[in-house]
């Protein structure tokens, strides 16, 4: 049997899914026009700081409940600390129907050095 590690399972995800960078998403945030920027962060990372109006669902939980937070045809910006867990969930949620899904490249990590806000 010919087993995946983690880090081939996100690089097939993000064959199939769409990026946005931290920057484009910080342009897209202050443009306030309807998009749900979706943290599959762990409850932990969430306390500590976030994208401001976000909605938060852990990824644990994502199937099971983003049905929902989030109606289909929204536009979604999913997120989390590095990247991954987000390539993962947007590739889950391409395949649940969703069709205007992207993950924000560099993590929360590069909303912060985008000069992105936080909300604590």
């Amino acid at each position: 049997m010919n087993f995946k590690t983690g880090a081939e399972l996100v690089e097939e995800a993000r064959q199939r899914i769409s990026e946005i960078s931290p920057k484009d998403t910080r342009a897209l945030h202050e443009s306030g026009n309807g998009v749900v920027f979706l943290d599959v962060r762990e409850p932990n990372e969430w306390n500590l700081g976030r994208i401001p109006g976000a909605v938060h669902l852990p990824r644990g939980n994502l199937e099971s409940k983003v049905e929902g937070l989030v109606a289909r045809d929204k536009r979604v910006v999913v997120y989390c600390a590095r990247a991954n867990r987000s390539a993962l969930a947007a590739d889950t949620m391409q395949q649940m129907g969703y069709q205007n899904v992207a993950s924000m490249s560099e993590g929360f990590g590069g909303w912060i050095a985008a000069g992105g806000d936080v909300e604590e």
